[in-house]
C-alpha cells in the first residue's frame, strides 16, 4: 500500500460536491429563469396576438377589392349605357332632321306642282278662248268668201269687201291668203303638213301649194325663196320671217290689215295676229 493512499485531500471530494452544487444551482437558476421566462410569456404575448390577426385582415382586403371592382364595372357599363344612349340621341336627331328637310322639299315640290298645274289650266283656258273666238273668226271669213264666190260666179257687179285686209288681195294672193285663214284654228304640231296640225312652214308651204307654187319645206330656206321686201311695203301673200334671211326660226304668211296668220307654237296653234303681237324681222315676195 502505498504511503499517500490514505491522504483524503488528494481526491479533493468536498470540491467535486461543490462544482456539482454550483452546476446543479447554475442549471437549477438557469432552468427557474426559464420557468420564469415561460411564465411570463403568455402575459406578455396577448397584446401582440390581438394586434395582428392577419387572416382578418387579409379577408377584408379582399372584400374591399372585390366591391372596388364591382363598383368599376358598374361605372364602366354606365358610361356605355350612357355613350350608347347618346349614340341614338344623335342617329335619331339626324333622322329627324333629314325627314324635316325631305318633307319641306315634297312641299315646296307639291306648291310648284300645283302652280304649274294651276298656270296650264289658266293658259289652257285663255287658249281655248281665243280658239274659240278665232273658229267664230275663221266661220265668219268662210261665210264671206263663199258670198264673194257666188257674186262672182253668177256675174254680179257687186264689189268686193273693201276691208283693208282684202282690198288688195288678188289672183294667187287671194287665194293663199283664204288658204290661211282657213286653218286658224287648227293645231300646231312640230313636223305637221295638215290637213288639221301644223308647224309654221308646213302651213306657208300648203298655202302656196294652192296657188300652184311649190315651196321650200323649211322655214331657213323659205326666207329666201322669193325677193326680200321692206316691212312698210308688205303686200297680202307675203312671207314674213323671223330671225335672219336663211337662218329663220319662224315664217308666217301677211294676210293685210297689218295682220299675219301663222303656226305659232303648241299652246296657241294657229292663229291671225296684228304685226305687233310679234314683229318679224323680214319678208319676201314670191308672187
Amino acid at each position: 500500500m502505498s504511503h499517500t493512499a490514505h491522504i483524503p485531500s488528494h481526491r479533493k471530494p468536498r470540491q467535486r460536491a461543490s462544482k456539482s452544487a454550483l452546476r446543479a444551482g447554475v442549471a437549477g437558476g438557469f432552468l427557474s429563469t426559464i420557468a420564469v421566462a415561460g411564465a411570463a410569456g403568455p402575459a406578455q404575448a396577448e397584446p401582440v396576438t390581438q394586434t395582428i390577426e392577419m387572416p382578418t385582415i387579409t379577408d377584408g382586403l379582399a372584400t374591399a377589392v372585390a366591391a372596388s371592382a364591382q363598383a368599376t364595372q358598374q361605372v364602366a357599363l354606365d358610361l356605355e349605357t350612357q355613350a350608347s344612349e347618346d349614340a341614338a340621341a344623335e342617329k335619331a336627331a339626324k333622322t329627324a332632321k333629314k325627314a324635316h328637310a325631305e318633307a319641306v322639299r315634297k312641299d315646296e315640290a307639291r306648291k310648284k306642282a300645283e302652280a304649274a298645274a294651276k298656270a296650264k289650266a289658266e293658259a289652257e283656258a285663255e287658249a281655248e278662248a281665243e280658239e274659240r273666238a278665232e273658229r267664230a273668226s275663221r266661220t265668219a271669213e268662210r261665210t264671206t268668201l263663199s258670198a264673194s264666190s257666188g257674186s262672182s260666179d253668177s256675174g254680179s257687179s257687186a264689189s268686193a269687201p273693201s276691208s283693208s285686209s282684202s282690198a288688195n288681195v288678188s289672183g294667187s294672193a287671194a287665194s293663199i291668203v283664204a288658204f290661211a285663214k282657213a286653218q286658224v284654228g287648227d293645231a300646231y304640231v312640230s313636223g305637221g303638213t295638215g290637213p288639221n296640225a301644223w308647224d309654221c312652214s308646213g302651213l306657208v308651204q300648203a298655202a302656196y301649194r294652192t296657188a300652184g307654187i311649190d315651196l321650200p319645206r323649211v322655214s331657213q330656206s323659205q326666207s329666201t325663196a322669193g325677193t326680200q321686201v321692206s316691212l312698210d311695203s308688205l303686200q297680202p301673200g307675203d312671207i314674213l320671217y323671223w330671225g335672219g334671211a336663211g337662218s329663220a326660226y319662224h315664217v308666217a304668211i301677211y294676210v293685210g290689215g297689218g295682220e299675219f296668220v301663222g303656226a305659232q307654237n303648241s299652246s296657241t296653234g294657229t292663229v291671225q295676229r296684228s304685226l305687233d303681237y310679234d314683229r318679224p324681222t323680214g319678208a319676201v315676195r314670191v308672187l
